[in-house]
């Protein structure tokens, strides 16, 4: 579980952000202008911060000077080449720019935190057991073999935990945009997955839409 900074003077985008980051298993809290996100830095010591570049009392970016100690992305709807290359060369971990998925911005963070090593790595679906870091799954203490793909697919469903996502992105997520194959592919993964481990309950299907893993 990571603690995660919300800079977003938008009050409703910043409470969608911090409700999606709550059902993945994180704490989020936030600040609405940058002096009070300053102040959260040194009370919270948060693990990421996603930091709206437009913000009413000063720069996004001469805050992003302040954070040096700590991975940062940058959401905004800042999309020209230019802002993205001085945010980036600010010393921001990644960009999104406005409008945006909220799974998208979810898979953002959790790669942000792998790359920063605050990533949670085992996780317990009941008597399922996953460590992430060392790509092994169990099942009543005894290893289960997974495929390469039904890996891949349980491990975007681990990090998206809680949200719904539609096939297609359960797709581009797991193998790949070049990856050869149609919605199909992910209805058999899934089978065989929640036949493997046991999470018929657990995975949930989305009625034309996807699939969702519940914790």
């Amino acid at each position: 579980m990571a603690d995660i900074l919300i800079v977003e003077d938008d009050k409703s985008i910043n409470e969608l952000i911090r409700r999606t980051i709550e059902m993945t298993g994180h704490r989020g809290f936030s600040a609405f202008q940058g002096r009070e996100a300053l102040r959260s830095v040194e009370q919270k010591a948060p693990d990421l911060i996603l930091l709206d570049m437009n913000l009413p009392d000063m720069s996004g970016f001469d805050l992003l000077k302040q954070f040096r100690e700590i991975p940062v992305i940058c959401v905004t709807a800042r999309g020209e080449i230019s802002d993205r290359v001085k945010g980036l060369n600010g010393g921001a971990e990644d960009y999104i720019v406005k409008p945006f998925a909220m799974d998208e911005l979810t898979a953002r963070i959790h790669a942000a935190l792998r790359r920063s090593h605050k990533e949670q790595t085992l996780y317990r679906i009941g008597d399922v057991e996953v460590d992430t870091a060392k790509a092994v799954v169990t099942k009543n203490a005894e290893t289960v073999e997974l495929t390469s793909r039904e890996y891949e697919l349980l491990k975007v469903l681990l990090d998206n935990r809680n949200i719904a996502l539609s096939r297609d992105r359960l797709l581009d997520l797991a193998w790949g945009m070049d990856f050869y194959g149609d919605d199909r592919t992910v209805d058999v993964h899934i089978r065989r997955l929640r036949k493997k481990l046991g999470l018929e309950r657990e995975i949930k299907t989305i009625f034309k839409y996807g699939y969702r893993l519940e914790i």
